[in-house]
């Protein structure tokens, strides 16, 4: 293997040679265009403040990949900790008439019918069970365990011998087939 001739980094061209690739690398892994947009930006900033440190063992693209695998784990944890929790978007419809997100804290709440509401949660258990029933293995055992079941990620990580970002590759993806299936067999039931 041989070692890059220089340890130069030329940042001024980084948007220009860059940035297209490293938002398809973080669109890929998030699924939304302004976090994507969001994380490059992040990656640059990053790379500029820590470009002392770039050693040359790697080309300018590889460095600032990794530099922007770091961000997508962050933005993960971020949105998966306590405080992270009250910013995150709840997205119900991409396009149409009825898109748009609200923050997760104010999703608009039922009325307080108890017997009704009883019945309808149980009705959706039992079809939301069905339809990770309906995910291919791995994403179903993933998405218990990380959002039923409550399992930190590095235990998951370790029971079933995956990466981080492999980890919510696969929860992304489960969510995405369970939205689509919830839609199909119960909003429009």
């Amino acid at each position: 293997m041989t070692q890059p001739a220089s340890n130069i980094l030329s940042p001024d061209k980084w948007v220009d040679n860059y940035a297209d690739y490293l938002f398809n690398y973080a669109i890929a892994r998030v699924n939304n265009a302004n976090v994507a947009k969001d994380l490059v930006q992040e990656t640059f900033f990053a790379g500029l403040k820590s470009a002392k440190n770039f050693e040359g063992k790697s080309t300018e693209r590889t460095w600032l990949i990794s530099i922007l695998k770091r961000k997508i784990i962050d933005y993960y944890r971020k949105i998966n900790s306590k405080k992270g929790q009250a910013e995150v978007r709840v997205n119900f419809y991409d396009s149409g008439d009825n898109e748009g997100s609200w923050i997760e804290e104010r999703v608009p709440q039922s009325w307080n019918n108890e017997a009704e509401k009883n019945i309808e949660n149980e009705e959706l258990r039992i079809q939301l069970d069905k339809c990770i029933d309906k995910l291919p293995e791995k994403y179903a055992m993933v998405f218990r365990m990380k959002t039923i079941q409550q399992f930190e990620t590095e235990d998951i990580c370790k029971e079933l011998n995956i990466s981080p970002s492999n980890l919510w590759v696969i929860i992304h993806r489960a969510r995405t087939q369970l939205r689509s299936c919830m839609e199909k067999n119960w909003f429009n039931k």
